[in-house]
């Protein structure tokens, strides 16, 4: 690359898109969005506090729901800058090292939340399926190790992602579609050959989110066929309350995530809107509903939020 190519390169900036047409009410908008990071800051921090200084609380369940809420915290810091940006101070501009790190954050933190997921599955299905063997099979140093991997899983995948890009040069309209940097967005705006990074982000995305889905659909199955042999209806129901929650988290992380993903890579024709909307429902909801969710189901750890406030 010649220097004047390399110099354009570093000065280059993406545009951020708020919502289309409503430029004049960004500011109202923001108001809801700044009430939604609040809660969802606000939440998995409390439900973070509380597990960690009651002792009673260091079990198998409540420690999955703390990574669930680390990575929600992440995902709603990653997002925040750039969003409430451009609601409150109409900052639209982000530099291509600040894009490129944004999403590498984004897509690892999506990456961990489908492990977590899967290993809060897997909770379920061996305290329905296999309850004697509960403590044996879960134990603390299993579940530390299991948490590193996935960990290690999440960011070793999307650590090329950022080099992958910024071997391109951007030579058309760097706009955005969205509020903040996605890779199947950024990667459109290529001058160059992107069929590599587009089987890359494919092959990742299937071994991953396809992947921790296609288990966890497979683990509520074997829940499912366990919970009907029981012969009391009573016993049968409480078994399938505890698997609520989880239910509603996965709905909720897995439905927008795969809808913005076949929209991004098929959807040509698809509304402008529809993916704007469906791309805050992705990474802003699910942050902000699983501790309301969790509080309201999990009577444990409602009781100590309720001792902590009066």
């Amino acid at each position: 690359m010649s220097a004047v190519n390399d110099t354009r390169f570093k000065s280059a900036v993406f545009l951020l898109t708020g919502i289309p047409e409503q430029e004049d009410v960004h500011l109202w908008i923001s108001m809801p969005f700044c009430f939604m990071y609040l809660i969802s800051i606000l939440g998995n921090s409390v439900i973070l506090f509380i597990i960690k200084t009651d002792p009673s609380l260091h079990e198998p369940m409540y420690i999955f729901l703390s990574m669930l809420a680390v990575t929600d915290l992440g995902l709603s810091l990653s997002t925040m800058p750039t969003i409430l940006g451009i609601f409150l101070f109409n900052s639209r501009e982000i530099s291509f090292d600040a894009c490129f790190a944004q999403l590498f954050f984004i897509h690892s933190l999506q990456f961990i939340e489908s492990s977590v997921l899967l290993l809060m599955a897997f909770d379920r299905f061996v305290t329905i399926c296999n309850p004697l063997r509960y403590a044996s099979i879960l134990t603390l140093p299993r579940i530390a190790k299991l948490g590193f991997l996935f960990v290690l899983r999440g960011l070793a995948i999307v650590f090329p992602v950022p080099f992958l890009l910024k071997r391109f040069q951007y030579c058309r309209a760097n706009v955005l579609s969205h509020s903040y940097c996605l890779n199947q967005e950024v990667m459109k705006l290529a001058c160059s050959d992107i069929t590599f990074n587009s089987i890359y982000g494919l092959v990742v995305t299937l071994l991953t989110v396809g992947l921790d889905s296609l288990l966890i659909l497979l683990s509520y199955v074997m829940i499912l066929k366990t919970v009907l042999s029981i012969a009391s209806q009573a016993e049968c129901l409480r078994a399938l309350n505890t698997c609520v929650s989880h239910l509603c988290a996965v709905l909720l992380f897995y439905t927008p995530e795969i809808g913005l993903s076949v929209l991004h890579r098929f959807g040509k024709g698809s509304s402008p809107l529809l993916k704007i909307l469906l791309g805050y429902i992705y990474l802003l909801v699910p942050p902000l509903i699983n501790p309301i969710v969790y509080s309201v189901k999990s009577k444990h750890l409602r009781e100590r939020i309720i001792r902590l406030c009066v």
